[in-house]
């Protein structure tokens, strides 16, 4: 299968879906054992129950003026679970494993940007790539809210922030994913946290 026959606009399953929509513990473990043996209509279940949730981790990794990054990298990361589904044994619930490879197709992306970025000769330091963000000029009056400030942040401080702040992992666990030391990721919180504070004042 290709992952044109699953993947859809993620602009489509941003809402979190209801309980009524999404899959109880026991039909879900039923769907993923018939998409594991190849069913493409249990796979879009589950896609249809998770893809919101995805999207939005994408979108406040990439920043929230990257709305078509956060699609491509929902839709990278569905053909990855694909791919990867047959190894999943249950041994923690789908969310949390979504979840996790949902960070490492991220991670993976900002380590190709930066090399990318190193062969035409740039530093690949994280205010170097924050020029990829689009640059916004607010008015004086006009109130920056945490997504629009989050975007504004250098990549590094704001998927450390992200992850530690608002999806809960710990600096261990942000730099064994990062492949940074945790001094590191507590730099980078620090940074973001005084950046969205200046930022949130103005």
């Amino acid at each position: 299968m290709t992952s044109d026959q699953f993947a859809r606009d993620p602009a489509s399953a941003q809402s979190t879906p209801s309980a009524r929509d999404a899959p109880s513990g026991a039909s879900e473990t039923t769907l993923v054992r018939r998409a594991q043996a190849g069913d493409a209509g249990a796979f879009e279940a589950l896609y249809r129950a998770h893809a919101g949730r995805i999207h939005g981790l994408m979108l406040r990794l990439s920043g929230s003026g990257n709305q078509m990054r956060a699609e491509e990298l929902t839709q990278d990361v569905f053909v990855r679970v694909w791919e990867r589904l047959p190894s999943f044994r249950g041994e923690s619930a789908l969310g949390s494993w979504l979840h996790r490879m949902a960070v490492n197709v991220f991670l993976e992306q900002e380590r190709g940007d930066r090399r990318r970025v190193a062969r035409v000769g740039g530093s690949g330091d994280d205010d170097d790539l924050a020029a990829d963000a689009p640059a916004r000029r607010e008015s004086p009056d006009e109130r920056i809210d945490l997504e629009r400030a989050l975007a504004l942040l250098p990549p590094g401080a704001r998927t450390v922030f992200v992850l530690h702040d608002i999806e809960g992992y710990t600096h261990g666990e942000i730099a064994a994913l990062t492949h940074t030391a945790p001094g590191t990721s507590r730099a980078h919180l620090f940074r973001a946290r005084q950046l969205l504070m200046e930022r949130l004042d103005q």
